[in-house]
Parts: C-alpha cells; sequence; structure tokens
C-alpha cells in the first residue's frame, strides 16, 4: 500500500500520470472478493457465457441493463424526488437478450451467497426465486408504475432512509463536508488547465443550464455556476476512463443552492446487442436512451454531450439515491433480494412490450425446467459455470496482482 500512496502524493501534482494508478486501484478493487472481482469484469461474463454449454432463449429485444449485478441496483429519486428501486447504472446497455440480465444477476446473488457462506442449496433456491420475481413482474399491471411487489426488510429500510435524505446528507457523503468545495484527497483528485477550461465552458451551455433547472423544482430561468470540480476516482470497470465531479450553483440570493453533477465517459458496451437492433453510434446517447427505456428516474435525469473529444454523460446527484449494498446474507434474506431484485429488472424490460409479448416470454420462460429445481435448466447451468469460471478467474487475478505488487 506504501506504493499506492506514493503514486497519490504524484498523482496531486501530475494529472497527466493517471492512468497507470487508476489500472492499480481497478485491479486493488477487483482482487477483494469473488464478488467484487464479478462486479469489475462484464467482458469476462459475456465470454464466459458465450463458451457455456447452456442453450440460452432469445427473448424480445428490448433495451437490457447489460450488467445487471447488485449493486447496480438501488433507489432512485426522479426529478420531484419521488423513489423507486431502478437500475442505476446503465453503462453497458444495449438492445439485447433480456436473458443475459437475468443470468448476470443470479451470478451476482450466488456469488454474494457464497461470500456469506450459505450452503450452496441456498443457491438454487435463490435462482428459483429470481425467475419467479421476474415472471411475477411480467404478469403484473403496467398501466401504473407503482411496485407492489414484496420487499425485504433491507430493502424496506434502504426506501425509507431515502426519502429523508437532503443536501447535508450527500454531502458529508461524497464531498466529506457541506461547504460548497470538493476537497482533493484519496476520491478526488486536480484538473489540468484544460479540464477545468472545458467544464467552465460546459457549465454555460443552454443544455446544461436546462437539466440543471428541469430538476426539484427549480424555475427554468435560474442561472447555473460552476463553484468546484475534480477528477473522481469512483466505480470499478469504469476507472480509467474520464469522471468528474462537478459542484454548481442554480439560481441567486437567498434562493440559491447548490448542486453534485457526475460526468462520466461512455464507451462502447461489452453487453452484445439483437442483431436486428438499431441503437445511436455515440456512446453517451445509447446510454440515456437506455436509462429512459429501463430506468425512468434516472433517465429523466441525464443528459448527452461531447466533452474533451469524449462522448460523456451527464447526471446531477440527487441525494435520495442509493446503491444496495450486500455483506451478509441469511438465508431467507437471500431468497427474498433475489424475488425482489427481479422484479425490479422485470418491470424495466416489460415496459417496453406489449402485453401480449410479455405474455408469450413468459411462457418461454416456463420451458425446460428439471425435477431437481424449480427453475429453467439453462439458467441453473449458466449461473453455476460462469461461478466456476469467475473462481479460477478471481485467483488468477489476485496472483497476478499480488507478483505485479511485488515487482513494484
Amino acid at each position: 500500500m506504501g506504493v499506492l500512496f506514493l503514486c497519490l502524493k504524484v498523482i496531486m501534482t501530475l494529472p497527466a500520470k493517471r492512468q497507470d494508478v487508476l489500472t492499480g486501484l481497478r485491479h486493488l478493487k477487483m482482487s477483494r472478493s469473488p464478488h467484487a472481482y464479478v462486479r469489475g469484469s462484464t467482458v469476462q461474463f459475456y465470454a464466459g457465457l458465450k463458451a457455456g454449454s447452456a442453450k440460452l432463449p432469445v427473448g424480445p429485444a428490448v433495451w437490457i441493463c447489460g450488467d445487471c449485478h447488485i449493486g447496480n441496483l438501488g433507489v432512485i429519486a426522479d426529478k420531484k424526488g419521488r423513489v423507486a428501486t431502478q437500475i442505476r447504472d446503465l453503462d453497458q446497455t444495449v438492445i439485447g437478450n433480456p436473458v443475459h440480465d437475468l443470468v448476470r444477476l443470479g451470478l451476482s446473488l450466488a456469488c454474494a451467497a457464497r461470500g456469506s457462506e450459505l450452503p450452496g442449496i441456498v443457491t438454487a433456491k435463490i435462482l428459483e426465486e429470481l425467475i419467479a420475481g421476474y415472471q411475477d413482474a411480467l404478469r403484473g399491471n403496467f398501466d401504473i408504475e407503482k411496485d407492489r411487489s414484496y420487499r425485504s426488510k433491507s430493502i424496506q429500510s434502504l426506501l425509507r432512509q431515502s426519502v429523508h435524505r437532503g443536501w447535508t446528507h450527500l454531502a458529508k457523503e461524497r464531498l466529506t463536508d457541506v461547504e460548497p468545495t470538493i476537497p482533493l484527497g484519496r476520491r478526488f483528485w486536480p484538473l489540468s488547465r484544460g479540464e477545468r477550461s472545458a467544464l467552465n465552458a460546459l457549465f454555460k451551455t443552454d443544455d446544461m443550464r436546462k437539466l440543471a433547472t428541469s430538476l426539484q423544482s427549480r424555475d427554468s430561468d435560474e442561472t447555473i455556476k460552476l463553484i468546484d470540480a475534480a477528477y473522481w476516482v469512483k466505480g470499478c470497470s469504469s476507472l480509467g476512463r474520464l469522471r468528474y465531479a462537478a459542484l454548481a450553483c442554480v439560481g441567486q440570493g437567498k434562493a440559491a443552492s447548490f448542486c453534485l453533477f457526475d460526468i462520466k465517459e461512455s464507451v462502447t458496451a461489452a453487453a452484445p446487442r439483437s442483431p436486428k437492433a438499431k441503437m445511436p453510434k455515440d456512446n453517451a446517447v445509447r446510454v440515456v436512451m437506455g436509462a429512459r427505456a429501463l430506468s425512468p428516474n434516472l433517465g429523466n435525469r441525464m443528459m448527452a454531450t461531447r466533452f474533451l473529444d469524449k462522448s460523456v454523460v451527464v447526471r446531477e446527484l440527487m441525494p435520495q439515491d442509493l446503491k444496495i449494498e450486500v455483506d451478509r446474507l441469511t438465508q431467507p434474506e437471500a431468497m427474498n433480494i433475489a424475488r425482489y431484485l427481479a422484479g425490479v429488472v422485470g418491470r424495466a424490460h416489460g415496459r417496453q412490450m406489449s402485453k401480449e409479448v410479455r405474455d408469450e416470454w413468459v411462457q418461454d420462460l416456463s420451458r425446460n425446467y428439471t425435477s431437481s429445481i424449480d427453475a429453467p435448466n439453462w439458467l441453473w447451468s449458466s449461473v453455476v459455470e460462469l461461478v466456476a469460471i469467475h473462481e479460477i478467474d478471481y485467483l488468477d487475478h489476485c496472483r497476478r496482482y499480488a507478483i505485479a505488487a511485488r515487482r513494484n
């Protein structure tokens, strides 16, 4: 870790030297646990899925998350601060096979169960709850947006916590202080002159003003001013891309309010798209379109633009936004969360389908069950094979990381 801190000191004065340190940080994060490795290995997931023996059904071509692990779902606020559990990270979104989201979520839940030292039979029960929750959601009433599915105690607690949060909570959590500055340190690094100049220019555009004033009942004619900004060391698989935190002031005088923006580079998705799918060539536009289809609360708060010749997505962070954290699961909690999160994904997929298509998809998913598990054989086989592949890849990743660390 001494080498890492030395690198960070260099980074504080040399923004141009970020890339090597960010790569090292990504490898460090992925080495912390098998579940952490799964979260950061989207490319390996699809390679393993392609090489697997299970024949996956091909569902309706809809926008999918593409990286549907537990950490990419959470409580999301809409423009007016109303909350719902939705998909919260759409970097990998494509028009593709909805089965890919189910298998990815199943793998994530299986790894969380293994990390919680739950018996192997619990993985089978998790997958049973997952497919049941997904099908129940597809059978639901899509004429109303209200989520009536059963919520586990942890989800209920997260929702209660979310609705009582304000700017002070967001500032202390993200910035460590409520003062209108971004403190440089481990998470926030200094900008180059070119980056700061480009950010100042971005916040003077009409598109940026419209995005900022569209939230939290602000007046559409209010002004927006950039107060402070920094390079944001955040995420895992996205470490190494452009990522900025920008603190802005909207309005003037006593009516002024502070807000925090996340500016994130969008790159080509690893998730495979449906063969005949027509999607935007610009990756940021793709992310925003996928978000609006899958997670309206989030998608309607996002904007695609160009920044330093890169495609980026800009969104204001809301105090109510919270990710689902899974540390230690009991068997009942694992099963309840599996059913609930699968329902969230089912509603995200299902709102893009007609009732006839949803009914047909439910029937397709009901085929190929075995006598030993109340879930499709392809789901069980895929998750088991991927758990084994990721376990091997994780141990090899740790070995290579340890060797590289000793050399440095």
